[in-house]
């Protein structure tokens, strides 16, 4: 029977077990799951935060990971400035980066959601506001909800991770894993 795990992956962490390209040792994802055999279905960057999930099934980490199943991963995101829906409407059309047009995405404003305090904590400056927005993609390219924000005008200062399909992170704390 395969094994899916669903982890709150901490601000920080590699969303992989080992760390050989680094000199100093960067914390991993064996600090927080002692599981034998299983491997990340996609990848989180290492300063975004949320779900990552783990299997050991071959073809159910494909579905997840592979763009042409187009399984729908949402963020919670954390933007520099004050972004109007006007301001967001490139988003929701596509916009182009440097490795091509993304799909159109779905943009929503949010109040802020309630979330565990990051380690360390996003940068405060009262001159400058910040916005909440809901993102919910069907790609997954190299930071691609940085660069799109970024795209925009509004620099991403937090991102989480929040659903991947029909999983999520409701009751899962920071650094910690319940099975699927």
């Amino acid at each position: 029977m395969s094994q899916l795990i669903l982890l709150n992956k901490p601000f920080g962490v590699l969303s992989q077990f080992t760390d050989t390209k680094s000199p100093t040792t960067r914390p991993t994802l064996s600090a927080y799951v002692d599981v034998p055999a299983v491997y990340p279905a996609g990848r989180l960057d290492r300063d975004s935060e949320g779900l990552l999930l783990l299997t050991d099934d071959g073809p159910l980490q494909a579905k997840i990971s592979d763009p042409k199943h187009k399984m729908l991963k949402t963020y919670y995101v954390q933007v520099e400035g004050a972004p109007t829906d006007v301001d967001l409407q490139p988003l929701r059309d596509g916009v182009t980066l440097k490795d091509g047009p993304t799909r159109p995405a779905k943009i929503h404003l949010i109040d802020p959601p309630e979330l565990w305090d990051r380690d360390p904590p996003v940068r405060f400056r009262k001159s400058v506001p910040d916005q909440w927005i809901e993102v919910t993609i069907s790609e997954g390219r190299n930071r691609q909800v940085r660069r799109m924000t970024a795209h925009v005008g509004f620099p991403t200062l937090r991102l989480v991770r929040w659903r991947i399909g029909n999983w999520t992170l409701d009751g899962i704390a920071s650094g910690t894993w319940i099975e699927g």
